[in-house]
C-alpha cells in the first residue's frame, strides 16, 4: 500500500530545542539593533590598542571574536534556513498535488501528466491516485 502525501496542515507544530533556538538566533540577527551592536562592538575594539599596546594580540582578538560568530550564525541560519525551504517545498507539493488531481477530474490527464513531470511530482503522491489504487485492491 502507498503512503498518503503528507499536507501542510497534516505536519506537526513541534519543533525541537535546536531549532526554536535557531529561529530565535536568525530574529535576533536579522535585527537593525544587532547590526548596531557589532558596529560599536567594532568601535569599542579600535582604540583598545592603547590598552592592550601589541598590535597582534589585539587583531587576533577581533579575528578570533569575529570568526567564532560568524561560524555559530552560519551554522543557525543554514538550520533556519533549511527547514524554511523544506516547508515551502511541502506546500508547492500540496498544491501542485491538487492541481494536478483537478485536472485529473476534468478529463486533462495528458496536462495532468505533463504537470507531474514538471513539478517532480510522482504517482504516488497523488490522492487521487492512491483512491483509485485503493479501490482496484478492494475488487
Amino acid at each position: 500500500m502507498s503512503e498518503k502525501p503528507t499536507l501542510p496542515s497534516d505536519v506537526s507544530n513541534k519543533v525541537g530545542f535546536f531549532d526554536r533556538f535557531a529561529d530565535v538566533a536568525s530574529r535576533v540577527a536579522s535585527r537593525a539593533w544587532f547590526f548596531c551592536f557589532c558596529v560599536i562592538l567594532v568601535v569599542l575594539w579600535a582604540p583598545s590598542i592603547f590598552v592592550i599596546r601589541s598590535i597582534d594580540t589585539w587583531q587576533l582578538i577581533i579575528n578570533t571574536v569575529t570568526t567564532i560568530v560568524t561560524f555559530l550564525l552560519v551554522a543557525l541560519l543554514q538550520n533556519s534556513q533549511t527547514r524554511s525551504d523544506q516547508a515551502v517545498q511541502h506546500k508547492l507539493n500540496a498544491i501542485a498535488d491538487a492541481l494536478s488531481d483537478l485536472m485529473e477530474q476534468k478529463d486533462q490527464a495528458q496536462d495532468a501528466k505533463e504537470l507531474r513531470e514538471a513539478v517532480g511530482l510522482e504517482q504516488r503522491e497523488s490522492t487521487s491516485h492512491n483512491s483509485a489504487e485503493d479501490t482496484k485492491s478492494d475488487s
